[in-house]
Protein backbone atom coordinates (compact mmCIF):
# COMPACT_ATOMS: atom_id res chain seq x y z
CA UNK A 1 0.00 0.00 0.00
CA UNK A 2 1.24 3.43 -0.94
CA UNK A 3 -0.06 6.69 -1.42
CA UNK A 4 0.87 10.02 -2.76
CA UNK A 5 0.90 13.03 -0.69
CA UNK A 6 0.73 17.00 -0.99
CA UNK A 7 3.39 19.25 1.35
CA UNK A 8 5.17 22.23 1.02
CA UNK A 9 3.90 22.43 -2.85
CA UNK A 10 5.34 19.03 -3.97
CA UNK A 11 4.39 15.42 -4.13
CA UNK A 12 5.60 12.74 -2.75
CA UNK A 13 5.01 8.63 -3.02
CA UNK A 14 5.10 7.31 0.48
CA UNK A 15 4.32 3.92 2.13
CA UNK A 16 4.13 2.14 5.30
CA UNK A 17 7.54 2.87 7.39
CA UNK A 18 9.19 5.05 4.70
CA UNK A 19 11.61 8.47 5.54
CA UNK A 20 10.89 11.06 3.69
CA UNK A 21 12.77 14.43 3.92
CA UNK A 22 9.95 17.28 2.71
CA UNK A 23 9.87 21.46 3.33
CA UNK A 24 10.14 22.39 7.03
CA UNK A 25 6.98 21.71 9.05
CA UNK A 26 6.25 23.32 12.28
CA UNK A 27 6.88 20.79 15.40
CA UNK A 28 9.49 19.10 17.22
CA UNK A 29 11.20 15.92 17.36
CA UNK A 30 9.03 13.35 18.21
CA UNK A 31 6.01 14.88 17.06
CA UNK A 32 3.25 13.53 15.15
CA UNK A 33 1.53 14.65 12.23
CA UNK A 34 -1.12 13.78 10.22
CA UNK A 35 -1.00 14.86 6.03
CA UNK A 36 -4.89 15.12 4.71
CA UNK A 37 -3.56 16.24 1.18
CA UNK A 38 -3.64 12.59 -0.23
CA UNK A 39 -4.08 12.97 -4.09
CA UNK A 40 -3.64 8.86 -4.51
CA UNK A 41 -3.99 6.03 -2.80
CA UNK A 42 -3.11 2.26 -3.69
CA UNK A 43 -3.99 -0.09 -1.97
CA UNK A 44 -2.91 -3.73 -3.80
CA UNK A 45 -5.52 -3.84 -7.27
CA UNK A 46 -7.51 -1.02 -5.63
CA UNK A 47 -6.70 2.82 -7.10
CA UNK A 48 -8.56 5.43 -5.09
CA UNK A 49 -7.73 8.83 -7.32
CA UNK A 50 -8.72 12.18 -5.66
CA UNK A 51 -10.09 14.89 -7.26
CA UNK A 52 -8.12 16.65 -5.98
CA UNK A 53 -7.95 15.11 -2.72
CA UNK A 54 -9.27 11.73 -1.61
CA UNK A 55 -12.28 12.43 1.00
CA UNK A 56 -11.34 11.07 4.16
CA UNK A 57 -7.68 9.42 3.36
CA UNK A 58 -4.92 10.18 5.88
CA UNK A 59 -0.91 9.73 6.66
CA UNK A 60 0.23 9.80 9.91
CA UNK A 61 3.72 10.39 10.10
CA UNK A 62 6.17 11.18 13.04
CA UNK A 63 9.13 13.92 12.81
CA UNK A 64 12.51 12.21 13.17
CA UNK A 65 14.64 15.39 12.50
CA UNK A 66 14.88 18.85 11.57
CA UNK A 67 17.73 20.25 9.65
CA UNK A 68 19.30 22.25 6.87
CA UNK A 69 20.49 20.35 3.54
CA UNK A 70 24.09 21.21 1.79
CA UNK A 71 24.81 24.56 1.08
CA UNK A 72 24.55 25.72 -2.54
CA UNK A 73 26.03 28.41 -4.24
CA UNK A 74 24.73 31.08 -6.37
CA UNK A 75 27.06 32.99 -8.54
CA UNK A 76 26.56 35.96 -11.10
CA UNK A 77 28.65 37.40 -13.46
CA UNK A 78 28.44 40.39 -16.56
CA UNK A 79 31.84 39.80 -18.45
CA UNK A 80 33.77 43.09 -18.50
CA UNK A 81 31.91 44.92 -16.51
CA UNK A 82 33.15 43.92 -13.51
CA UNK A 83 29.99 42.72 -11.74
CA UNK A 84 30.31 39.40 -9.17
CA UNK A 85 28.21 38.12 -6.56
CA UNK A 86 28.25 35.10 -4.65
CA UNK A 87 25.37 34.26 -2.55
CA UNK A 88 24.61 30.60 -0.14
CA UNK A 89 21.51 29.22 0.41
CA UNK A 90 20.93 26.31 3.16
CA UNK A 91 17.52 25.46 2.62
CA UNK A 92 15.43 23.63 5.61
CA UNK A 93 13.62 20.61 5.88
CA UNK A 94 12.12 18.42 8.23
CA UNK A 95 12.19 14.54 7.84
CA UNK A 96 9.05 12.45 8.42
CA UNK A 97 8.80 8.90 9.14
CA UNK A 98 5.32 7.79 7.88
CA UNK A 99 3.83 5.38 10.79
CA UNK A 100 0.27 4.85 8.71
CA UNK A 101 -1.94 5.10 5.64
CA UNK A 102 -5.58 5.33 6.18
CA UNK A 103 -8.58 5.69 3.82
Amino acid sequence: MYAIIRTGGKQYQVATGDRVLVEKLAGDVGDSIEIDEVLLVVDGDAIIVGQPVVEGAKVFATITDQGKHKKIRVFKKKKRKGYRLTQGHRQSYTALTIAEISK
